[in-house]
């Protein structure tokens, strides 16, 4: 009987260790110091962990849930990329309801550790607003905007200053590295739109993602689907984008990598009907970029890719 206060406090001290061991084993801390080891980032889109890689370098190690082709609009976390997420010392996401379906976890993990939209500190009144009735507040293609993508940029950075102060002057020096890219990509997409004919500067693609490039570059912009591809395409949306087409003497449409074919295929059809005689002018990156280790898979070479792809298809 002696003995029994003396095991029930081993047992207690034991079952104390096991809940503190499962709580540092399931979540990465705010506050937690980050040290020499590399500062643990996890991203949504490809093309958001491209530019993280690139502004963190190597005192970060990037994990990205949504690879190419993935569409961020229709992603739904798995219980592995919750734990990913949970692990990460920052978590960075596109944000203005980009992440659709994700909305609701990132909220909650914004509650627990250190987590940004990239797209927070972009001036409201540099978006574009949806269709009225649309549920997003803002559209969020921002990326094709290379001038809005420069902010993304430096708020990448802050974020990462932020999360790991001791190597900030380390992501401060890859920002300016990456800042003086995007703006030779700026001037390098400028001049591809310019040898577009006027007549011809229309660019219709599967859904709505492309008004920041054409508001940027000098295009007229026509989706079938919203700015969403929640959102269904219906047949009178293909037939306005028809009677577009062959009113403007357009001789290509484009498809995207994270979006089906089955409607640009139908509005062909639709614009034959009309006399327009329209060619697929080839699949345009859009809410993904390309495959790891090729120029298309960085942020950069799918920007370069779409605009030879735009300029080549509509020049013809």
């Amino acid at each position: 009987m002696r003995r029994l206060p003396a095991l029930l406090a081993v047992a207690l001290i034991a079952v104390a260790l096991v809940a503190l061991t499962g709580c540092t084993s399931t979540s990465a801390s705010g506050d937690e110091p980050i040290g020499d080891r590399p500062l643990r980032v996890t991203t949504t889109t490809n093309f958001i962990t491209d530019t993280v890689a690139r502004i963190g370098g190597a005192d970060v190690e990037v994990t990205g849930l949504m690879g190419p082709g993935v569409d961020p609009h229709l992603y739904r976390a798995s219980a592995g990329d919750v734990q990913t997420l949970r692990d990460a010392d920052l978590i960075l996401y596109g944000g203005l309801q980009l992440e659709g379906r994700m909305a609701e976890l990132l909220a909650d993990l914004a509650e627990r550790q250190p987590t940004k939209a990239v797209t927070d500190d972009i001036p409201r009144d540099q978006l574009l607003a949806p269709a009225p009735g649309a549920n997003e507040e803002y559209d969020p293609h921002v990326w094709f905007d290379v001038g809005l993508w420069e902010q993304v940029s430096r708020t990448v950075a802050a974020a990462l200053s932020e999360r790991d102060p001791a190597r900030a002057a380390d992501y401060q020096a890859n920002l300016d590295d990456y800042l003086t890219e995007l703006t030779d990509l700026d001037a390098y997409i400028a001049q591809r739109m310019e040898s577009v004919p006027p007549e011809r500067r229309l660019l219709v693609t599967s859904h709505d993602a492309f008004e920041y490039f054409g508001r940027r570059y000098g295009l007229d912009v026509a989706g079938i689907q919203g700015i969403s591809t929640a959102a269904e395409a219906t047949t009178a949306d293909v037939e306005r984008v028809a009677e577009l087409i062959a009113s403007r003497g357009v001789p290509a449409v484009f498809v995207e990598s994270s979006v089906p074919r089955q409607t640009i295929d139908a509005l062909i059809a639709a614009a034959a009907q009309r006399g327009a005689a329209v060619t697929v002018g080839g699949e345009l990156f859009t809410d993904a970029a390309g495959s790891p280790g090729t120029p298309e898979g960085t942020y950069i070479g799918m920007l370069r890719a779409n605009a030879d792809l735009i300029a080549d298809g509509l020049g013809s």
